[in-house]
């Protein structure tokens, strides 16, 4: 198979595979795999839970005896080391595979072109990448962390088409509609960890949970909402004033406080609710410094995380250079010019101004929903 249209045409549904394992698969990557014989697929898979078979696995299992001499569509490099399971390259190859062709190298260092190697050495042919961009880009927080140590970071926000987040009495609730709500909580399902601003949490006393009929209504299949586990949440609270009747203490799932405060004693009352405290640097202001939070995050094998604060802890993820990528959404509503503002960024002149790329904007429900990257030095 030669034909550049059908590679693409094959890889599209490893990359739909994959998408099946977006909600389960972390902190491994969610990688999507077909087998392809005469032009028809005889085997298709995605990666399972931690622990579980990947995406080459499941798709040999499904193929069975029809995978011999079968081309290998997987999204990405097929992993060459032994883990929690055996090596996916070695799985191929006794598989016997004629061909393989994969989206997007591994940056762990433990395959980093290793698996093509074996595949090759194998008498294997070996074709690639192929949409290299959208194989990297479903696995963007694992190739992130992979290659500098720390998580993919996004930053969601809800604003009106004045670019307000609530009135000035902080009302908030509700400006963007069920659907977009909805979409944040797939987000959080996506991610491995949820950060949030102390600030935030005595103001909304939010769960910052997923929940199952929210994820029904982003349009999950509720045998996949099943195997959902909740993201650590994560609460920024410098001078640990973090209340142990929070929302955040009541809910099932893990729950980290990052602080600066010292003191084991004072750490107590909040390991007794059932949270994890770990004591991080402070920065200039005597903040918990960003920075090494991810560092800690990254250090627990998250891939992505959600930044979900208000102005003040998402102007600084952005002043920090911190944020990959910004999700806001906007709803078709004014709130005036006494509310709050998106982010805080008290910047004096044009050419201080934060530039933006539009990577995409979708329709949701009644609102619209803007995806973007910051613009950096080196972009």
């Amino acid at each position: 198979m030669t034909n550049q249209s059908t590679h693409s045409q094959f890889m599209t549904l490893a990359l739909e595979q994959a998408s099946y394992g977006q909600l389960i698969a972390r902190p491994n990557p969610a990688v999507g795999c077909v087998l392809v014989k005469n032009n028809q697929v005889v085997g298709a898979g995605f990666t399972q839970e931690a622990g579980g078979p990947h995406a080459e696995v499941m798709a040999i299992r499904a193929a069975g005896g029809r995978a011999a001499g079968a081309t290998a569509y997987v999204t990405l490099e097929p992993c060459s080391h032994y883990g929690r399971t055996p090596p996916c390259s070695l799985g191929l190859i006794e598989a016997g595979v004629s061909c393989l062709a994969y989206g997007c190298q591994d940056s762990n260092p433990q395959v980093a072109g290793q698996g093509l190697a074996q595949l090759r050495a194998a008498n294997i042919e070996v074709i690639g990448p192929v949409m290299q961009v959208e194989c990297e880009t479903s696995n963007r927080g694992f190739l992130q962390r992979m290659a500098t140590n720390k998580p993919y970071v996004i930053n969601k926000m809800a604003m009106s088409l004045d670019g307000r987040t609530a009135m000035e009495s902080g009302e908030s609730q509700w400006i963007t509609g069920s659907e977009a709500r909805a979409q944040v909580h797939l987000l959080r399902a996506q991610s491995c960890a949820v950060i949030t601003g102390i600030g935030s949490v005595l103001r909304d006393d939010s769960s910052m949970t997923v929940r199952a009929d929210e994820l029904a209504l982003a349009g999950v299949h509720h045998t996949t909402v099943e195997r959902i586990k909740q993201p650590l949440r994560v609460v920024l609270d410098s001078q640990l004033r973090m209340p142990i009747t929070a929302k955040l203490l009541q809910q099932h799932g893990p729950v980290l406080v990052a602080t600066c405060v010292v003191d084991p004693q004072q750490h107590q009352g909040l390991l007794n609710a059932g949270a994890e405290v770990v004591v991080c640097a402070a920065d200039g202001d005597g903040k918990v410094d960003l920075a090494a939070v991810l560092e800690v995050l990254g250090q627990r094998q998250c891939n992505q995380v959600l930044v979900e604060a208000g102005s003040g802890l998402s102007g600084a993820f952005l002043q920090a250079g911190l944020t990959d990528h910004l999700i806001v959404f906007m709803a078709p509503k004014l709130l005036g010019s006494k509310a709050k503002a998106l982010f805080n960024l008290p910047l004096d002149k044009m050419a201080q101004a934060y530039d933006l790329d539009i990577k995409e904007i979708s329709q949701v429900g009644h609102d619209w929903r803007i995806d973007a990257t910051p613009k950096r030095p080196d972009n």
